[in-house]
């Protein structure tokens, strides 16, 4: 028989797992919906729940810590099923795996009920979501499920409607501040101020990304700056953004595509990366609103294209031509 293999000391662990809250106290965010799931624990009430929102904002660290307060530290592993659904996401998961744990009773049980946690639920295929809310119906006496998600479109609304709700929002800059300086003390990292801000800036509310650029930075450079930040993400640096717009903004059609073919061939830029900067840049500029909606949709259609497989040479001149048209129908007649 198998050992298991000892788990890696903490100083080996990434940092976003090293440092993952282990108590609802740790949490820096979301303080409402941990009051009302407390309230909800404490009553013994628990429903079924579904818990959605971009990626990073504490939707399994939430549960996972709601469940140790509920089970205990070792009760966890005998009344928790955590399941990631995007690895084990067909319907005989479902029908095998969820049942088992579902249909079977815990011996000298101090809880009634226990938890099934499936992470990634927007993964499963339509069968597995439909087998799924049979199970649900069939061991709501003595199982609760905890569905996870990102988009929670892709869930069926036969399973929507079987769980209370929760949307975790984007993490503000100041919730996620204290937590980025926290850690960068215990590490020792030599951060600047402009650092913290780009690490702010880049992970958009993502806790997860935040330690992770926090962690790479650290790992590749002797201080975190705001340069450093930027081409350890390989997201495109403030500055040659400015040099792309200025140049749109001032040059003629070709010279802009020439300057914009230029940082994605020689700098390695994605397209993808360039137009979302170009867009934050524009948006805080002096285009009238009916000229910038016109232009947010052309840059609309480009992404789409490029999302799926559009060539990014022919897209980048059309995210110029996007801003000359715009810029024309700024010119009076």
């Amino acid at each position: 028989m198998a050992t298991m293999a000892n788990p890696p000391p903490a100083s080996s662990l990434p940092w976003v797992e090293k440092y993952r809250p282990s108590t609802l106290s740790d949490l820096v965010a979301h303080e409402d919906i941990i009051s009302i799931l407390t309230r909800l624990t404490d009553a013994n009430k628990l429903p079924h729940l579904l818990l959605y929102g971009p990626p990073g904002t504490g939707k399994t660290s939430t549960i996972v810590a709601m469940a140790k307060k509920m089970y205990g530290i070792k009760g966890y592993k005998g009344y928790v099923l955590e399941l990631n659904a995007s690895d084990d996401r067909g319907i005989d998961v479902v029908r095998n795996q969820i049942k088992d744990f579902a249909s079977t009773k815990q011996l000298f049980s101090t809880s009634s009920t226990k938890l099934i946690i499936l992470d990634e639920c927007d993964a499963m295929t339509s069968d597995a979501q439909f087998a799924l809310r049979r199970v649900i119906e069939k061991y709501s006496a003595s199982v609760r499920f905890c569905l996870i998600c990102n988009y929670v479109g892709k869930i069926i609304p036969a399973l929507q409607s079987r769980c209370t709700r929760f949307r975790f929002a984007p993490l503000e800059k100041e919730q996620i501040r204290e937590r980025l300086m926290e850690v960068a003390g215990e590490e020792k990292c030599e951060i600047q101020d402009d650092g913290v801000e780009a690490i702010l800036d880049l992970a958009s509310g993502d806790m997860r990304r935040v330690m992770n650029l926090l962690q790479s930075t650290h790992m590749s450079y002797t201080q975190i700056t705001q340069t450093n930040v930027y081409l350890t993400s390989g997201a495109p640096l403030p500055a040659n953004i400015d040099i792309i717009c200025q140049s749109m903004f001032n040059d003629n059609f070709n010279t802009a595509c020439e300057v914009l073919n230029k940082y994605v061939k020689e700098y390695g830029y994605a397209l993808h990366d360039i137009l979302t900067e170009v867009t934050t840049f524009i948006c805080g500029g002096s285009f009238p609103d009916e000229v910038l909606g016109g232009l947010l949709m052309d840059f609309a259609e480009i992404e789409a294209s490029l999302s799926k497989g559009g060539d990014e040479g022919l897209q980048g001149r059309a995210v110029v031509g996007a801003v000359f048209r715009a810029k024309g129908r700024m010119t009076p007649a």
